[in-house]
């Protein structure tokens, strides 16, 4: 198996991305390898200054790189030596297995969008993310900021999806799904809402059980929880402040240490007909080590056939 890490992307890049390549290297299995993607002279200075084993990767050379706030769809376009566009020429070569970067999301979805193209039959991909359960288990929400607007059947989509990774990648039997709505009536809730939750209720393949409120992220009410990517991405930012303020009050228990998001990794990108995994601009170390092993976990369990199988 051989992963992507594109090493120029993050705040902090390179030395973060390095450090986690290093971490990483000494986790994961002797069968899978790292290939980074990026300037090849300030990588192997980097991976010498810091007592790596440059003989341990495969690197490809980047000439350019993609900035956090350039467009998407422009610097792809005007930048195909980036380490971003080579991290996919790779994937769509099959000669890689996933890619993981804490760079631009946009080029990163943008780029999956275009090398891989979409799983045939899902409208919209979606960003999700993991949600730490007060019983230690752990559920997802979809979307949390790939589809700011959504139509009611591309959210009815994300049952399915979000269905599919909590299957195959947590090990959840039959995962319950919930609506994010203002109340747990059918009838509450916009014109969207409404005509999902109607969607998802005639959805037999997957396990719908209604509405769920905010209070609800937390307790085992539902695995999987439907979202569009506005509202999704505000509760993970909410959910982001309220752990570094707990964090900063010294208020810290074990189950408020499982929302760091160096501890999750990073968020996969599901849909596409390839693993791709991003991560947080602020990502440490060592939380693109476990981007990568995330990233491992979801080629292993073989989620893409499986969401190809269920869509097709």
């Amino acid at each position: 198996m051989k992963i992507v890490l594109d090493i120029m992307g993050g705040d902090f890049a390179p030395d973060t991305t390095i450090e986690g390549a290093l971490l990483a290297d000494e986790a994961l299995p002797p069968h899978v390898k790292l290939i980074l993607v990026g300037n090849k002279q300030v990588i192997e200075s980097t991976i010498k200054a810091k007592k790596g084993a440059i003989s341990h990767f495969t690197i490809v050379h980047a000439r350019e790189q993609i900035g956090m706030d350039e467009h998407p769809t422009k610097a792809l376009l005007k930048k195909p030596n980036s380490s971003i566009a080579l991290g996919f020429k790779l994937l769509k070569h099959k000669l890689a297995n996933a890619i993981v970067g804490a760079g631009n999301t946009g080029a990163m979805m943008v780029g999956g969008m275009f090398a891989l193209k979409t799983i045939p039959g899902i409208i919209r991909p979606t960003i999700i993310s993991i949600i730490p359960k007060e019983s230690g288990k752990l559920g997802v929400i979809a979307d949390v900021g790939a589809n700011a607007d959504c139509k009611a059947d591309v959210l009815a989509q994300f049952g399915n999806i979000g269905s599919v990774y909590a299957k195959h990648v947590l090990h959840i039997k039959n995962p319950k799904v919930g609506l994010l709505n203002l109340g747990e009536e059918e009838q509450k809730g916009t014109l969207l809402t409404q005509a999902a939750y109607q969607l998802l209720k005639m959805n037999n393949k997957i396990n719908f059980i209604g509405n769920v409120e905010g209070r609800d992220l937390f307790n085992q009410k539902a695995d999987v929880i439907v979202s569009d990517g506005f509202n999704g991405n505000v509760v993970l930012k909410l959910v982001e402040s309220f752990y570094d303020i707990l964090k900063k009050r010294n208020l810290m228990d074990d189950f408020i240490t499982r929302f760091n998001y160096d501890k999750i990794g990073g968020c996969p990108i599901l849909g596409l007909n390839g693993t791709v995994v991003i991560g947080h601009g602020l990502a440490s170390g060592e939380a693109i080590k476990n981007m990568v092993l995330l990233a491992k976990e979801m080629v292993q369990s073989n989620v893409v056939g499986k969401m190809q199988k269920e869509f097709n």
